[in-house]
């Protein structure tokens, strides 16, 4: 496994992103819930819709997902920090995290978010935000 930082990953682990979330965007499957947190996070850096609506449970799909950005609104993601990731069983998890990103020329924004997880046929799913 390589370790060359010419195209760090952006999830924030110290490896290159073919090395690391980029796995994933080619069709390895998640080994766990925090693992597919941070390829979803990574996905929305690297503006891949198509990877984050395959990886969102179909209950809770959205019909179609737009990366697309109006002129000088452009997201930049700063950083994923990853505060908890707790199984109930083996196919139901949770992660706690933090995103950071700001939106044009806008403050620095922090999304502190609850997330819940579903393995099905042995792929994890992004299911919802808790309240």
């Amino acid at each position: 496994m390589t370790t060359a930082l010419s195209d760090p990953c952006p999830c924030g682990h110290p490896l290159a992103y073919t090395a690391c979330c980029g796995l994933y965007h080619a069709g390895t499957p998640a080994p766990d819930a925090e693992a597919l947190m941070r390829s979803r996070y990574s996905a929305y850096v690297r503006h891949l819709a198509a990877y984050l609506l395959a990886s969102w449970h179909p209950s809770t799909r959205p019909a179609e997902l737009s990366l697309d950005e109006a002129p000088g609104q452009r997201t930049q993601w700063l950083g994923l920090t990853i505060h908890a990731h707790t199984r109930s069983d083996a196919d139901h998890a949770q992660v706690r995290f933090t995103a950071r990103y700001k939106v044009g020329g806008g403050s620095a924004v922090k999304m502190l978010e609850h997330s819940r997880f579903v393995r099905e046929d042995g792929r994890w799913f992004y299911l919802d935000a808790l309240p």
